[in-house]
């Protein structure tokens, strides 16, 4: 039932040609009806296969060229410490003074990564765990559905409505859907036994890329795949509000949209100077910084033809060092 309601809202928003239609579609269908008291709900081992067709999607996207201002993403990914910091101390300051809440639970709402770890870390050192979960679910819910339009808006980009890397099922042959399949079960399985960040992802991305690279194949997903993809992942985000009731839920939204903008106005502006002084493309660090899912960022990276490999980086980068340094720093953040 909940992939049923997640495909309509999909195509609901396909057949309108908004931008990324089936992930927003689905997210906004199942949150909808988690509001309106829907029993919607998906199994835990539903996102991960999908994250690793997004993954091998994204390693499609991958080329020698690509890698040209390789050498200068070593001062984005030290500005993007500093903005961790910025967007972090000043959304901890919004939590607690504005919404008042507990220095814990304002903390832990505050920082712009790591859901999981940091639901975890505030439970444990005595925060609302259910208004963190909400928050940080509310800020993904709220980046991903106002980004695309922002970046229309202000750069007159068109994001295409699916948003891949595709082919027609048609044209598709069985070399490469084993291609396809050596990228995502290989590359998920390699990457679990290195233990990387965000593993479902970057594995397959990463074995994509180098079969790309290497010339071995040059598969393109059919369509259609790509979209179920997109369901399920949006499915998954609207799901975190089932349960809650419409009053938390919407309290939740209204404290994360003020620290949300806050952290877009922290993105914009970062990536302004950053683009004035390193002179690469703007979107690329509004993408790169975003407090977003990695998944979803790199999505629109991609229907923009923006540096996959720049912006699934940084994001790893961002929900490291945010895992990393939240306990370390809680200390001079409870008073």
């Amino acid at each position: 039932m909940t992939l049923a309601i997640a495909a309509a809202g999909g195509f609901l928003l396909w057949l309108a040609h908004m931008p990324l239609a089936w992930l927003l579609g689905a997210m906004l269908a199942t949150a909808l009806s988690a509001f309106l008291h829907v029993p919607v709900s998906l199994p835990k081992h539903a996102r991960p296969p999908m994250t690793a067709v997004i993954g091998a999607v994204l390693g499609t996207s991958f080329s020698p060229e690509i890698f040209r201002h390789a050498a200068a993403w070593i001062v984005s990914l030290l500005g993007l410490v500093a903005f961790i910091a910025i967007t972090g101390a000043l959304a901890f300051v919004y939590f607690r003074r504005i919404a008042r809440l507990d220095p814990v639970t304002a903390y832990f709402s505050a920082m712009p990564g790591g859901l999981v770890e940091m639901i975890t870390l505030g439970s444990e050192r005595g925060g609302d765990e259910r208004m963190i979960a909400l928050i940080h679910a509310a800020r993904i819910f709220l980046v991903v559905l106002a980004l695309p339009f922002l970046i229309e808006a202000l750069t007159g980009f068109d994001i295409d409505r699916t948003a891949t890397v595709s082919a027609a099922s048609a044209t598709v042959a069985v070399d490469d859907i084993l291609w396809f399949l050596a990228a995502v079960i290989g590359g998920a399985v390699l990457a679990s036994l290195l233990r990387l960040p965000a593993r479902f992802l970057v594995g397959p991305m990463l074995a994509s890329a180098v079969f790309h690279l290497t010339g071995l194949t040059d598969f393109e997903l059919p369509a259609a795949a790509l979209a179920g993809a997109q369901v399920v992942i949006g499915a998954t985000i609207g799901c975190r509000f089932a349960g809650a009731s419409p009053r938390i839920v919407l309290q939740a939204m209204l404290l994360s949209a003020g620290a949300t903008f806050v952290m877009l106005l922290c993105t914009a502006a970062f990536s302004s100077v950053l683009s004035l002084a390193g002179g690469d493309c703007f979107i690329a660090y509004v993408l790169a910084y975003s407090p977003g899912g990695v998944a979803e960022m790199s999505l629109i990276a991609l229907s923009l033809n923006v540096d996959v490999p720049f912006v699934v980086l940084h994001h790893i980068v961002r929900v490291l060092t945010v895992v990393a340094g939240a306990s370390a720093a809680f200390r001079f953040f409870k008073q």
